[in-house]
């Protein structure tokens, strides 16, 4: 972990230390304390840098998870790791309706949504089972702690038929994309990230699509979860994935 540096270039020993300011992705708890402290901290400006970042692709991407859910109008939905409240926006627009929790006091505080919001650890909802039709989840796989456990929760409150759409970043198959997106997530990003909010945490963003494991292997524990029939689809060129199934 690192201090924050002076003006003159020295560090500060009585500022702060940032859990997300290191060179190394935290594991375990301290993994978990990191995220929830980052999120806390960029809250305020997340919604600007996300649509500045993604040159407001993100919206496309969200409005393409909730159209892949395929869910009737009145389902019920667990927008999980919601964040600001952009997905439960999306979700009430199609008419579903979501239930925003997230771990991050800090997102929850800056939710515009207007719909239920609950701080709580998403691998251990305080949902009865099999009682939603539904969850979604953008841009926060990588973030969790396991996620088989997670999958397995999904299972535990979904009911039998519901649909889950699951979004995060993803490394692009095509080695010149690839190179490009590892130039602009690695290097400009964090630059744009110090300029507009936080520039440890978005270092730490780009470099946190380690944690995710491979599609196949992603889609092999989401379906032993109890989705069946989960498929995985990369978008715009693999910078986005998705999955989306139904519970058996």
């Amino acid at each position: 972990m690192t201090t924050e540096t002076t003006p003159d270039g020295g560090t500060d020993p009585t500022a702060p230390t940032r859990r997300w300011d290191t060179d190394d992705l935290p594991e375990g708890d301290e993994k978990v304390a990191a995220v929830r402290d980052m999120f806390d901290a960029i809250a305020p400006k997340y919604d600007r840098l996300n649509r500045i970042i993604s040159f407001r692709l993100d919206v496309r991407w969200r409005k393409r998870a909730i159209r892949d859910l395929a869910l009737p109008a009145g389902s019920s939905v667990l927008d999980l790791a919601s964040g600001t409240g952009d997905l439960c926006v999306d979700l009430a627009a199609a008419e579903l309706r979501p239930f925003s929790m997230d771990l991050s006091f800090g997102m929850l505080a800056a939710d515009r949504s207007g719909v239920p919001r609950v701080q709580t650890d998403i691998l251990k909802l305080p949902v009865p089972d099999r009682s939603v039709d539904g969850a979604t989840c953008g841009f926060a796989l990588r973030n969790l702690l396991d996620l088989g456990d997670f999958f397995t929760e999904l299972s535990r409150v979904v009911r039998p038929g519901g649909r889950i759409a699951l979004l995060d970043v993803s490394t692009p198959p095509n080695r010149v994309l690839r190179f490009g997106n590892n130039i602009y997530f690695g290097r400009l990003v964090p630059k744009i990230g110090a300029a507009l909010s936080d520039g440890a945490a978005y270092s730490y963003l780009p470099k946190s699509v380690a944690y995710l494991p491979k599609p196949a292997e992603m889609l092999a524990v989401l379906r032993d979860a109890g989705f069946d029939d989960a498929t995985h689809r990369q978008m715009s060129g693999g910078l986005t994935q998705l999955m989306v199934g139904t519970r058996s």
